[in-house]
């Protein structure tokens, strides 16, 4: 089975959570972004990447805005289900941006990143990294993926969603460059489900735009029976809020 969920911000609890219970042997898990577990370099990150590996199924997982792009990509880039990724520990994969996949007889869009709310912030607490935003070349390089595949994928697995699927969207709303690939991707590609984390809640947005945080579905879980969505889990990964002084809030 294929499972996906919403952002991990570097919590172990959460894969002790019930959600995660049911994944079994040769299952797989992807995470929709903010995997988290790279941030300071420590060994104590170190250790619980590590721990990863006692999980008994695959964990895969696309770059969000919250990631050590500088840790990411010292780790080797190895090949897996056909595409690009850093290899992080013996399960864990990070699917590298406009890879395309194919597990369990599906295929797989991979396109990660994101514009961090309150940049700002993260810059003076230097924990900001400009690669938090795909490149012209990563657009064009996944289109050209895209093309191999006559246009028409199974799944998509961003951070970000495309700028209609958004529950706050609005008409007009300046965008930025990867919203606007985005937007272009949903004009000219077939597939059958967007999933994406950036917003923190699980909710069906539309029958093919799904947006998760707590839940851990199966890939194809027909939409009625997708829960409803639940109170935010409280992140314990800290990040930096603007306070005189340079206070620090949980995110």
């Amino acid at each position: 089975m294929v499972y996906v969920t919403g952002n991990i911000h570097g919590e172990w609890p959460v894969f002790d959570g019930p959600g995660y219970q049911k994944l079994k042997a040769h299952d797989t898990l992807i995470i929709c972004g903010d995997f988290g577990f790279l941030w300071e370099g420590t060994q104590e990150e170190q250790d619980a990447v590590k721990r990863l590996e006692e999980k008994p199924y695959t964990i895969l997982f696309v770059d969000g805005s919250h990631e050590n792009f500088d840790l990411l990509e010292q780790y080797p880039v190895v090949e897996y289900a056909g595409g690009q990724t850093h290899q992080l520990a013996a399960n864990v994969y990070h699917l590298m941006r406009g890879q395309i996949f194919s597990i369990e007889g599906k295929t797989f869009f991979a396109f990660g990143g994101g514009e961090s709310e309150e940049k700002q912030f993260y810059i003076e607490a230097e924990k900001w990294w400009p690669r938090e935003m795909p490149t012209i070349q990563e657009m064009e390089d996944g289109v050209r993926r895209l093309y191999k595949m006559n246009l028409q994928v199974d799944y998509l697995i961003t951070h970000t969603p495309a700028p209609k699927a958004r529950t706050t969207y609005v008409p007009g709303q300046v965008q930025t460059q990867l919203e606007a690939f985005f937007e272009e991707i949903v004009r000219e590609v077939q597939y059958e489900r967007w999933f994406y984390g950036a917003e923190h809640i699980d909710r069906v947005v539309t029958e093919k735009h799904i947006a998760l945080f707590y839940n851990v579905i199966p890939v194809d879980m027909p939409t009625k029976k997708i829960p409803k969505g639940k109170d935010k889990r409280e992140d314990s990964r800290v990040r930096m809020k603007e306070k005189r002084g340079g206070f620090f809030r949980r995110r």
